[in-house]
């Protein structure tokens, strides 16, 4: 059986200056990923590291270097499921924890339910073990120095501090040698988000799916265009009827511009190894190893994109 790791680090108007941290941050985490995966053979867990290793790269806007929200908290969801039983675990608007997708696979893997949110996400995270951080450990950059700048001042909204941009969500889609396939995806939302704003990043059909039978998808972008378009499933009903992973990422990515004018960029597995991306922003960071290696981690512009 082939194996195959692809990765994102979002899917916008990526500036040519943050193209280097984006292609080192993705190179980083592949590299681990890739032998994690021959290491253990194991899908799940290779994807649960990728996904871990991307959260702490702050390059991206997940776990640390996410950003903050209009009442200047950081709120992040994130998903991850398994291909071999469907089983999905997910949080949604987590405060206050470093890695959000470790708190997800421990809903998957340690309760009966599929999404904790909220306060009670966080709540059970800390039963879980999960060391609760400041805000202030999640930030980087601007958004640190703007967290710092509003601490020192009151009743000033946080919106004067922002420049709108969006967010470089991060994913991952693995098939390990014995067939098995994993996605997950995680993010720290858009900047100046509504407190309590949801995605599609923690919604196992939008943000992200697997099924051994027909394969893996992971999404990025618009959040709520992809979760009206219920975006990952539409690929993975397109490879389902035999469409090659890159074909199906495009049917889908045509879908939601020509029905809800959305923006988004999706990596695929097929469950015979083979991979594919389709993006309509601007650029989109990717990368994939394949059972020799790793064959390429670019940030790539439209137009430059194959299926």
């Amino acid at each position: 059986m082939k194996t195959a790791i692809m990765i994102h680090g979002g899917a916008w108007d990526i500036p040519a200056s943050l193209h280097e941290a984006h292609e080192e941050g993705l190179m980083r985490a592949l590299e681990a990923g890739y032998a994690r995966l021959r290491e253990t053979n194991d899908a799940h867990a290779t994807c649960l590291s990728l996904l871990r290793i991307l959260e702490d790269e702050p390059a991206f806007d997940a776990g640390t270097g996410s950003f903050l929200n209009a009442e200047g908290e950081v709120e992040m969801d994130a998903g991850i499921m398994s291909g071999e039983d469907l089983s999905v675990g997910a949080v949604a608007a987590l405060k206050n924890i470093k890695n959000p997708i470790l708190v997800a696979e421990a809903v998957r893997g340690n309760t009966q339910h599929v999404m904790l949110a909220g306060e009670g996400a966080l709540r059970f995270a800390i039963k879980e073990g999960f060391r609760r951080v400041e805000t202030e450990e999640l930030l980087t950059g601007r958004e640190k120095e703007r967290y710092l700048a509003l601490k020192k001042r009151k009743n000033v909204r946080i919106k004067s501090f922002f420049e709108q941009r969006p967010s470089d969500t991060v994913g991952a889609v693995v098939l390990d040698g014995r067939g098995r396939l994993s996605a997950g995806t995680t993010t720290g939302g858009t900047p100046y988000k509504l407190a309590g704003r949801v995605g599609d990043v923690p919604v196992a059909g939008s943000g992200f799916y697997a099924d051994n039978r027909s394969g893996a998808v992971s999404a990025t972008g618009w959040g709520e265009g992809i979760l009206r378009a219920g975006l990952a499933l539409r690929v993975m009903r397109a490879m389902e009827s035999g469409r090659e992973p890159g074909a199906a990422a495009r049917e889908a990515i045509s879908f939601l511009k020509s029905r809800i004018n959305g923006e988004a960029g999706v990596i695929a597995l097929n469950n015979e190894g083979r991979a594919g991306f389709y993006f309509n922003t601007p650029c989109m960071a990717v990368g994939y190893a394949g059972p020799a290696g790793i064959e390429y981690v670019r940030v790539i512009r439209r137009g430059e994109q194959e299926i």
